[in-house]
C-alpha cells in the first residue's frame, strides 16, 4: 500500500495549485470509504490518467468541494464507461433515474441537484483532460439544463393542473442564448421565454394567463431557491418581451403583437437561437413559423449593421468598461460576442433565402457560411479557431467555481494558473495567443458589421429602379408634405415601420410604384403617427396595403381617395367571407334610399375593393373571385332595375356575366326582353355614369338582335322570329351562356333559348362554323403577336371556351359556367379525365394571367405586355420565380389547349407541336 501523505504531497507540489490539491486530497482521504480501494490506488488506475484528476482538483474548487462532500462521485467517475465516453440525453436521463428514482422533486428537487452536480463534474473532468471537443462539452451542458427545466416544468405543470384543472391550451418553454444554441458553458444563465397558445378561462375569475403565469412563477422559484446540494441553474427571463417589466408568460397572439409592433433588432438576433426545450413541440413550431419573417426577414433594414455596431459599443462602454476591454473574453474587444454578432448578422441578412443558415448553433452556422461562401474562407477559419480558443478559455475561468465570469484574472499567479491549465508554457504565451485571436476577430467584425452607413442605405435602395426617387419618397413618408410638423414620436415609429415596409416592398413586383402609392396613401390618411403605429402593430395590414398597391393601381387610387374604406372593408372579418347575390341584395335593399343610385355605386365600389383584397391575399381561388364579382354586379343591376322601376323588363345575362365568370373591368353582356325601352335606356345610362361615389359596371347590349342597329328591347316573339330566321350561327352559340337575372319573362326566354340552342347543336356543320368564327375573331381582334394574345390567339381563352361550347351544343349539355360544363361533359363521357385535367390547368393559368393584368387598372386587357419589365412584373404577380418560368408554363398551357382543340375539331392537317411553338414565340 502506498504512503498516502507522501503521495498527496508529491502530487500537490507538482500541480499548478498545490494548496488546493493538497487540501482536497487530505480531506478526501480522511472521508474515503474504507470498503473501497484506496484513494491512491484509484488515482493511479484512473481511466483518464492520474494527471487529469489532479488537473481538475487544481483548477476547480467547486469540483473539489463536491468530491469531498460526496466521495462516491469520484468512485463513479473512476468507472471507464462513465468518464471515458460522451453521453447523450437518454443516457443522462437513465443516470438521473438511478440517482433519484421516481422522486426527482422530493426535498426541493434534491435528487435532480445531486445528479446535475455529478454530470457537471464529469463534463469538467473530460474537458480538462482534453478528451472532449468543444461541441461535445457545450451540448452535454445544454442537455443537463434541458433535463432540469423539463423535470421542473413537468412537476409543476402536473401539480397545478391537478389543483386547478387543465386549460384547453398548450404551454412551451423556449430557450434562447447559449442554451438555445446548445452551446451552454459551465456557468451560463439559462435564457428562457414562457409561452402559451391561447387565452381562455378555467373559472370565472381564473384565466389561462393567470394559470400559466403561476406555472412560470413556480418554475422560476424552484430554480432560484437555495439548497445544501447547490443550485440548479440561474434562470434569466430578461430576453422576454418587455424584459423585467413584462409578464412572465404570454400568449402566442400577444407575442405576435409585441414582436411585430415593438420588436427591436437585438430581439431579432436573440430569436435566431430560439428553441423549444419543454412543453408543446407543436406550439414551439407555431411560434417559430409565425415569427419567421421577424427572425429572418426577406429584406434587411438599411440601418441593421449600424444598430448592431451600436449595441456592441454600448456593451463595451456600459457593461465591460475600458479597463476590461482586452480581458473580457466574452464581451470585450474581439471576444465571443463579436463572433456571434458576425454570424447572426449574416444569418439575419441571408437566412430567408438560405434555409441552411437558419440554425441556432454558432459553429454549425459558421460551417453553413463556409458552404454558401458568404464570407471568405480564411475568415471562417479565423472565426472558428478564435471561437474555440475563447470558449475554452471561458470554460477554464468558470470551471474554477462555476461562477459567471468571462474576465481574465489580474493577479499574476492566477493568470499563470489559467495559462498552464490551457496548455501554455507561461502567461505571456497565453496573452500573445489571446491578442492574436481577438485582433483577427475584431478585423472581421469591423468589416462585416461596422461598414459605413451610406453604403448600407444605398444597398437597401437597390430594390428600386430609381433609387434617387425612392430616397425622396422615403423622406417624404417620414416627414410628410412640406411645412408639416412631424413629432418625435412619429419619426420614432417611422423608423420602426421602415424595415417592415422594406420587407414588403422587396417582395413586390414594382417596388417603385408601390412605394409611391404608399406615400400618397399616408398623405391622404392624415394622422401619420396613428397610421404608422397601426401598421407597426399589425404587420398583416401593412402586408395587405403593399400587396394591394402593387397588384392594383385602381385599388390604390381608390384607397387614396377614400382612406376610410380600408377600415370599412377589413373590420369584422369581412375579408374572410364570401358574399353571394342574396347577401348583396339584402344589404342593398336594407340601406338604399329611393332613387339613390349613388349609394349603389358607393356600395359596389367598397365591395369591389373587398373582393380585390381577398384576391390579393389569396384568401380564395380565381373561380370564386370571378363568381363574387358576378354576384356583386348582378345584385347592383337588380337593385338598379328596382330603382328605375322597370317591373315589366326582363334582363338576361350572356357572356362571362351569364357564366358567372366576370373579371375586373368587364362589361355586362345582357339582352332586354319586353316592351319598356325607356326603362332599359335609363338602366344603361345609369350604369355608364360615374360619380364621386364610384361607378357601376357598364352594360353592353350589343348581343341583341341586329346588334347596335336593332331595337334595345325586343318581345319574346321578336327574339323567336329573329333566332329562327335571321340570326347568325355565333348568335345561337352565344346562348350557351344565357342566364336569367330579373323580370317576368325569365323562364320563357330561357326555355326558348334552350330550344333554339339545342336545334343549332344538331347542325351537321356545327364544328366547322364554330371553328370559322374562331378564325374570324383571331383576324379581327388579334394584336399581331401570337405569343402575347392569350385571349384570341392560338390555344387562348376563347379557343378553350369555343371547344367546350361546341361539345356542349353537340351533346346538348346546357350549362352557362365553363368549369361546370367541363365537369358535365366529363360525366357524360365526352371528355377524358386527362383532357379535363389538362384543360382546367391551362385555362386557369390564362384566366389568372388575364385577371392579374385587368386587376391593375380595373380595365379590359387581352394580351401579355410587350415591355420586358412589365412582363417580369406580371410573372412575379402570378407567383413565378422568373419571366422565363412564366413563359414556359404559359406556352405549355397554350399548346395544351390547342392540342385538345385540334383533336376534337379534327382539323386537317393538324399543326405540329413545332409549328404551334413557332407561332407562340415572339
Amino acid at each position: 500500500m502506498h504512503d498516502a501523505p507522501a503521495w498527496i504531497r508529491k502530487r500537490a507540489t507538482a500541480s499548478f495549485n498545490p494548496a488546493q490539491v493538497e487540501a482536497t486530497l487530505v480531506e478526501l482521504s480522511e472521508r474515503w470509504p474504507s470498503e473501497n480501494p484506496s484513494l491512491v490506488d484509484l488515482a493511479s488506475r484512473f481511466p483518464l490518467g492520474e494527471s487529469a484528476l489532479i488537473h481538475l482538483l487544481a483548477l476547480s474548487s467547486v469540483s473539489a468541494a463536491r468530491l469531498v462532500q460526496h466521495p462516491e462521485i469520484l468512485l463513479w467517475l473512476s468507472r471507464p464507461e462513465i468518464c471515458a465516453n460522451p453521453r447523450n440525453g437518454s443516457e443522462m436521463a437513465a443516470e438521473l433515474h438511478s440517482v433519484a428514482g421516481d422522486s426527482v422533486a422530493e426535498d426541493n428537487f434534491r435528487g435532480l441537484r445531486l445528479w446535475k452536480n455529478r454530470e457537471m463534474t464529469r463534463i469538467a473532468l473530460r474537458e480538462v483532460a482534453d478528451v472532449a471537443p468543444l461541441e461535445e462539452t457545450t451540448a452535454e451542458l445544454s442537455q443537463i439544463a434541458e433535463i432540469c427545466v423539463r423535470r421542473v416544468f413537468q412537476y409543476w405543470n402536473d401539480s397545478l393542473r391537478e389543483r386547478h384543472g387543465s386549460p384547453d391550451a398548450e404551454f412551451t418553454v423556449l430557450a434562447l442564448g447559449k442554451l438555445g444554441g446548445s452551446e451552454l458553458n459551465h456557468s451560463s444563465d439559462v435564457d428562457l421565454i414562457f409561452l402559451y397558445s391561447e387565452e381562455g378561462k378555467l373559472a370565472a375569475h381564473f384565466s389561462y394567463h393567470e394559470f400559466f403565469n403561476r406555472l412560470a412563477a413556480k418554475i422560476l422559484e424552484t430554480f432560484n431557491s437555495t439548497h445544501p446540494e447547490g443550485p440548479l441553474f440561474r434562470v434569466d427571463l430578461r430576453l422576454r418581451p418587455e424584459g423585467t417589466a413584462g409578464p412572465l408568460t404570454r400568449s402566442l397572439r400577444s407575442m405576435e403583437y409585441y414582436y411585430s409592433g415593438f420588436g427591436e433588432t437585438w430581439e431579432r438576433l436573440a430569436l435566431i437561437k430560439a428553441r423549444g426545450i419543454a412543453g408543446s413541440a407543436e406550439l414551439t413550431y407555431d411560434f417559430l413559423r409565425q415569427h419567421q419573417p421577424f427572425i429572418y426577414p426577406k429584406s434587411a433594414t438599411p440601418d441593421l449593421l449600424e444598430q448592431i455596431a451600436n449595441i456592441k459599443q454600448r456593451i463595451e462602454h456600459d457593461v465591460v468598461g475600458s479597463a476590461n476591454l482586452h480581458r473580457d473574453v466574452k464581451l470585450g474587444r474581439g471576444g465571443i460576442r463579436e463572433i456571434e454578432f458576425v454570424v447572426q448578422t449574416i444569418q439575419f441578412i441571408h437566412g430567408a433565402r438560405h434555409a441552411f443558415l437558419q440554425g441556432t448553433s454558432t459553429l454549425k452556422a459558421l460551417r453553413a457560411l463556409a458552404e454558401l461562401e458568404l464570407i471568405p474562407q480564411n475568415e471562417i477559419v479565423d472565426l472558428d479557431r478564435a471561437y474555440r480558443f475563447l470558449r475554452r478559455t471561458e470554460h477554464r475561468l468558470q470551471i474554477e467555481a462555476e461562477q459567471q465570469t468571462h474576465t481574465l484574472p489580474t493577479e499574476p499567479k492566477h493568470l499563470e494558473r489559467l495559462a498552464l491549465s490551457l496548455g501554455f508554457a507561461s502567461a505571456d504565451a497565453f496573452n500573445a495567443e489571446l491578442e492574436g485571436q481577438t485582433e483577427a476577430v475584431r478585423k472581421i467584425f469591423d468589416r462585416v458589421v461596422s461598414a459605413a452607413p451610406p453604403s448600407r442605405t444605398r444597398e437597401a435602395l437597390t430594390i428600386f429602379s430609381n433609387e434617387a426617387q425612392a430616397q425622396r419618397a422615403l423622406v417624404e413618408l417620414e416627414h410628410g408634405p412640406r411645412n408639416t410638423h412631424v413629432s418625435a414620436r412619429t419619426r420614432q415609429i417611422s423608423r420602426k415601420l421602415r424595415p417592415l415596409l422594406f420587407e414588403q416592398l422587396a417582395e413586390s413586383a414594382d417596388p417603385d410604384a408601390t412605394l409611391t402609392q404608399f406615400v400618397r396613401f399616408a398623405d391622404a390618411y392624415g394622422m401619420r403617427s396613428m397610421l404608422f403605429e397601426l401598421l407597426v402593430a399589425n404587420p398583416r395590414l401593412l402586408e395587405l396595403l403593399t400587396k394591394t398597391f402593387d397588384a392594383s393601381r385602381f385599388a390604390g387610387d381608390l384607397l387614396v381617395r377614400h382612406p376610410a374604406l380600408l377600415e370599412e372593408v377589413t373590420r369584422g372579418g369581412k375579408l374572410d367571407q364570401s358574399v353571394d347575390t342574396a347577401g348583396h341584395l339584402s344589404e342593398l335593399r336594407a340601406s338604399v334610399k329611393k332613387n339613390d343610385v349613388d349609394f349603389v355605386r358607393e356600395y359596389r365600389q367598397s365591395q369591389l375593393l373587398r373582393i380585390l383584397l381577398r384576391d390579393v391575399l389569396q384568401l380564395t381561388d380565381l373561380a370564386h373571385i370571378c363568381s363574387e364579382q358576378t354576384a356583386l354586379a348582378e345584385a347592383c343591376l337588380i337593385v338598379l332595375n328596382e330603382i328605375i322601376g322597370a317591373k315589366n323588363l326582363t334582363i338576361i345575362a350572356l357572356g362571362k356575366f351569364g357564366g358567372r365568370e366576370l373579371s375586373y373591368g368587364a362589361d355586362l353582356d345582357v339582352v332586354f326582353v319586353g316592351e319598356d325601352s325607356s326603362a332599359a335606356q335609363r338602366i344603361i345610362a345609369a350604369s355608364a355614369q360615374a360619380s364621386s361615389e364610384g361607378s357601376l359596371p357598364r352594360i353592353d347590349a350589343r348581343l341583341r338582335p341586329d346588334g347596335e342597329k336593332g331595337p334595345l328591347v325586343c318581345s319574346l316573339e321578336s327574339y323567336r322570329q329573329y333566332y329562327e330566321t335571321r340570326a347568325q350561327f355565333w348568335e345561337l352559340q352565344a346562348l350557351t351562356r344565357a342566364r336569367p337575372i330579373v323580370g317576368p319573362m325569365q323562364n320563357e326566354f330561357i326555355a326558348l333559348a334552350k330550344h333554339l340552342w339545342k336545334r343549332a347543336g344538331e347542325d351537321v356543320d356545327l364544328m366547322t362554323k364554330i371553328d370559322d368564327m374562331l378564325e374570324r375573331i383571331r383576324r379581327e381582334r388579334g394584336s399581331g403577336s401570337e405569343f402575347r394574345d392569350f385571349k384570341t390567339g392560338t390555344g387562348g381563352i376563347i379557343e378553350a371556351e369555343f371547344l367546350i361550347q361546341a361539345l356542349q351544343m353537340r351533346a346538348n349539355v346546357w350549362e352557362p359556367t365553363w368549369s361546370r360544363a367541363v365537369s358535365a361533359l366529363e360525366r357524360a363521357g365526352h371528355l377524358s379525365k386527362k383532357d379535363v385535367v389538362d384543360l382546367r390547368v391551362a385555362y386557369e393559368l390564362l384566366r389568372r394571367c388575364e385577371s392579374v393584368l385587368r386587376r391593375y387598372e380595373n380595365a379590359t386587357v387581352s394580351s401579355v405586355p410587350a415591355d420586358a419589365a412589365q412582363r417580369q412584373m406580371l410573372a412575379r404577380r402570378l407567383g413565378f420565380a422568373t419571366p422565363e418560368v412564366f413563359a414556359e408554363r404559359y406556352r405549355a398551357a397554350r399548346l395544351s389547349i390547342h392540342g385538345i382543340y385540334s383533336r376534337v375539331f379534327k382539323k386537317a392537317p393538324l399543326m405540329s407541336r413545332e409549328q404551334v411553338e413557332k407561332l407562340l414565340n415572339d
